[in-house]
């Protein structure tokens, strides 16, 4: 069984099974992928340094959102929402609407202003960052949002929320009243789509979060399996919580009535631990073909590397020679039969190489590449001179070329190297012949 999962999963072909077998396989494969990722990253670790930001920023944050909604009428309704969503820690959830009331009217008599209105807006602007680069780091993306974009995409969401949150409650409240004036088949089918709506509603939040949050585009189709799986695992966190009242009793018996707050910070926790494995599948998904292993565990040789870069580097001048646009790393997968992870790699040497660059890769596109200087300067000989000369001498005050200046046969040895590379200068990677 291990030797299954270690090694001949990864060999399976599209036509080695018939279609129902292969996305199955591809089930698995994505959670295998995504618990490796998971375990490697050491996902606890953030999950605890956010779990610490919501703690910080849970009340101004949820001050925000209910002075917005009192802007908009319906503050009974975001209320009734918080206590049902922290069902499972009424003590908590109690506490965190009467300190949000509370800072509310302190804020509107001006008793916080200043400083302190500083340091609450801080510690959610923490937290919502904290979240995105977290986020980011999964995805592999190195770069944040920008200023104004982050302000715009943090206020639509402060505004939007309370809408959307109004919007449920009443469809909810509708469903159940309508639920006694329908007969008696009618009645069971909305019951069963009331109790569905807490899933429903908690798995679309989830792939909205897992589709917007993260700094690069993400698919729905990556979002919607990690999303209602996340959903479903929050709703049954709640359940676990609300029915181990034997756990919950013992815990009160050690720390009184201060176990309410361990006992939500645990929530918190957990909480955290889902969303984010559920932000491991999101990504292993949308990105199954890079992630998978290479076959028998082959590692590809130096020279095996500079012709496959070759080849690369050819399709993508020709393409462009012909106006035919940038090249993607899964057209050129497609194009060439090299494994995309095996591509994506030597492209980022290439890019390194200042041969290509990449002029996708943002929120909105995905990466695609094109030569970075005249494709007729372009050679053989330049492309493997440069991908040897990728990155420096690391040891401070030793020059390399000082320790073999004096010595003949190292002179003779790199003058032959010249002469290799001069000779491979003359073929243009134009010129390549490529299927």
């Amino acid at each position: 069984m291990l030797l299954f999962f270690r090694e001949n999963i990864w060999k399976i072909k599209e036509g080695d099974v018939s279609t129902p077998v292969m996305f199955l396989v591809n089930i698995v494969r994505t959670v295998v992928l995504a618990i490796r990722s998971f375990v490697d990253s050491r996902i606890t670790r953030t999950a605890a340094a956010l779990s610490f930001s919501t703690m910080l920023a849970i009340v101004p944050m949820v001050a925000v959102v209910f002075a917005i909604a009192r802007g908009f009428g319906v503050s009974k309704h975001i209320e009734e929402w918080f206590a049902d969503v922290l069902s499972s820690q009424p003590q908590v959830a109690e506490a965190i609407i009467g300190f949000v009331n509370s800072y509310l009217v302190n804020a509107k008599s001006g008793v916080i202003l200043g400083f302190g209105f500083v340091v609450m807006l801080y510690t959610v602007i923490m937290l919502i960052s904290n979240v995105e680069v977290a986020f980011n780091d999964i995805w592999k993306v190195k770069s944040s949002r920008g200023w104004m974009s982050t302000i715009i995409d943090y206020v639509a969401f402060f505004f939007l929320l309370p809408i959307v949150i109004t919007l449920t409650s009443g469809v909810s409240i509708f469903v159940t009243a309508m639920s006694g004036q329908m007969g008696e088949f009618v009645a069971p089918v909305l019951r069963v789509i009331i109790a569905a709506s807490p899933y429903v509603i908690m798995s679309v939040i989830f792939i909205l979060i897992y589709m917007l949050m993260p700094n690069t585009k993400v698919f729905f189709f990556s979002a919607v399996g990690p999303g209602i799986l996340a959903g479903v695992a929050m709703q049954l966190l709640q359940l676990l919580y609300i029915h181990s009242q034997l756990w919950v009793t013992s815990y009160n018996a050690i720390y009184g009535s201060f176990a309410a707050l361990p006992l939500f910070m645990l929530w918190i926790q957990f909480s955290w631990i889902i969303c984010l494995f559920g932000v491991h599948l999101c990504y292993t998904r949308q990105n199954m073909e890079q992630l998978l292993p290479m076959p028998y565990n082959e590692k590809i040789g130096e020279k095996d590397k500079m012709v496959l870069s070759a080849v690369l580097l050819a399709h993508i001048c020709k393409r462009f020679a012909k106006a035919e646009g940038a090249c993607t790393p899964l057209g050129l997968k497609k194009d060439t039969g090299i494994p995309i992870h095996v591509v994506v790699d030597l492209l980022e040497q290439l890019a390194k190489a200042r041969l290509v660059i990449n002029i996708g890769g943002d929120k909105d596109s995905e990466p695609a590449f094109m030569p970075r200087e005249d494709i007729a300067n372009i050679t053989v000989g330049e492309m493997v001179d440069r991908l040897d000369n990728i990155g420096s001498w690391p040891i401070s005050g030793t020059d390399l070329d000082d320790l073999i200046k004096d010595y003949p046969n190292w002179q003779h040895a790199l003058s032959m190297r010249q002469n290799y590379i001069d000779e491979l200068r003359t073929v243009r990677v134009t010129d390549l012949e490529i299927s």
